[in-house]
């Protein structure tokens, strides 16, 4: 047995049941053994002191895109990004990678090509297209958290839409095993570019994705979810507030259905986003103020079960977008956001946009652990090891302070492409140590002034690959 640490703070939050209060928490084999509610910095391993120590961040909607695409990402820059924002935990998506993780040897050969890469725990969902349905139940047994499938276009070719019928042969697949089914909730209206309008002009993009796409996708989603009750539905990414009394009124039939957004409909609105900045753009799109007002509303009465980055990045080629490098191709229009890559860079940068932006909507500190670690671990099958700090569970741990400025700088961030839209944005809250399973893997006080800012990682990956037992119960 490994040698017993200490993690004490005068500022610790357990869980979204507790105050923020002292304690000290005991570690053995990354494991938390024993909380004692006291401050007892004489001999602790670390002294958060009067910074806040909560339990890691869990963001299970990541695009790592490895293997076949690490020009757009990859895992030890997105590990790292993670690590930097507090982030313990990410659950990567099975698109963008080459290949797809669709089949038992595509798992496979994802969780050989991350191992010795990553930062923090990383574990992956399945993907369910047309034809894989035999594929997965063995996924399931093999580790995959779950399944996402796309309604509509998914803007990669080896990925492509399910229809109905397909649908029900999954699902058909999945009540075997109790196993989740998310959905990329956009299907086809009618809706197209009209071609007279700029496309450089964010509105351009936006009035061809009206909110009618995902209501329409929604609606779907809630009769299969009601056909299949044993089968957990999932709405990834929602950004209409159209679809909310839909999705309010299968919750309250008891239909097994969940929901998250993310950080950039909670943050931004349409109104804000400049001609050509395609930095902004992704599927579906950011919406209007009012569109962002519902979506609030519907996080605070728990309506919106959580919030993820769904941190979706390309080379800046592919945004027609001339930063960091970026080359526009010959016959391209730079900042056209009909034909720029739909995604938005933000992983490790989600606490302090939620908090700086929630806290003055009336979210407390108890609504973030409950939104960005409780409900993602639960989420991703891991109530029983992540989303709290509690005796049994793993030692993920972020110390940040909530007052601290944070000027996010896109020459400071850890992830592989820069173009983030959230470049020169001031925040409240910064991370200044992350510790996974006990190891500190970020430690901002290792930069001194002049320093590169990878000295504030450890020389060594902790993570590990997540493929335990899915675990969805209720602590």
């Amino acid at each position: 047995m490994s040698q017993e640490a200490s993690f004490t703070g005068e500022r610790v939050l357990l869980s979204s049941a507790y105050t923020v209060g002292p304690a000290t928490i005991y570690v053995n084999d990354g494991k938390v053994v024993r909380i004692v509610n006291e401050h007892l910095p004489k001999g602790a391993t670390f002294d958060a002191g009067s910074r806040l120590l909560m339990a890691g961040v869990v963001d299970s909607h990541v695009h790592i895109n490895q293997p076949g695409r690490t020009q757009w990402e990859g895992v030890v820059t997105a590990s790292r990004a993670a690590a930097s924002g507090g982030v313990t935990t990410i659950i990567d998506m099975p698109l963008n990678c080459i290949p797809s993780t669709v089949t038992v040897a595509a798992y496979e050969q994802k969780r050989e090509s991350f191992a010795d890469g990553m930062w923090v725990d990383v574990g992956t969902w399945g993907g369910v297209v047309p034809g894989n349905a035999d594929s997965l139940v063995p996924m399931l047994a093999e580790g995959a958290r779950g399944f996402k499938c796309f309604l509509c276009d998914s803007g990669v070719d080896e990925f492509p839409p399910v229809d109905e019928a397909q649908l029900r042969a999954a699902m058909t697949e999945l009540k075997r095993a109790s196993g989740m089914l998310m959905f990329h909730a956009e299907m086809e209206t009618g809706a197209s570019v009209n071609k007279a309008d700029d496309p450089t002009d964010y509105s351009t993009f936006l009035n061809s994705r009206p909110p009618a796409m995902e209501v329409k996708a929604i609606d779907l989603v809630v009769k299969m979810c009601r056909e299949f009750t044993t089968v957990p539905c999932h709405i990834v990414h929602l950004s209409a507030a159209d679809a909310l009394p839909a999705i309010r009124a299968a919750k309250a039939e008891g239909l097994p259905l969940t929901v998250e957004t993310c950080f950039h409909y909670l943050t931004i609105s349409a109104e804000e986003v400049p001609t050509s900045s395609t930095e902004y753009k992704c599927c579906p799109p950011i919406r209007g103020q009012s569109n962002r007002d519902l979506l609030w509303e519907a996080v605070l009465d728990g309506t919106i079960d959580f919030v993820v980055s769904d941190h979706s990045p390309c080379t800046p080629d592919l945004k027609l977008h001339p930063c960091c490098g970026g080359k526009i191709a010959h016959g391209a229009t730079e900042g056209d956001f009909v034909s720029a890559w739909g995604g938005i860079a933000s992983v490790g940068i989600g606490l302090p946009l939620l908090w700086t932006e929630g806290r003055r909507r009336g979210l407390s500190l108890q609504d973030v652990a409950r939104l960005i670690c409780e409900s993602t671990a639960k989420h991703a099958g891991l109530s029983d090891r992540k989303g709290q700090i509690a005796v049994g569970l793993d030692a993920d741990f972020v110390v940040w302070d909530p007052e601290e400025d944070n000027r996010i700088d896109a020459e400071k961030l850890h992830f592989r492409n820069k173009l983030t839209p959230y470049h020169e944005r001031t925040c409240k809250g910064l991370v200044h140590q992350t510790i996974v399973r006990g190891s500190t893997v970020y430690d901002l006080s290792q930069v001194g002034d002049g320093d590169a800012l990878d000295k504030a990682f450890s020389y060594q990956p902790s993570g590990q690959w997540i493929d335990s037992p899915i675990s969805r119960s209720d602590n």
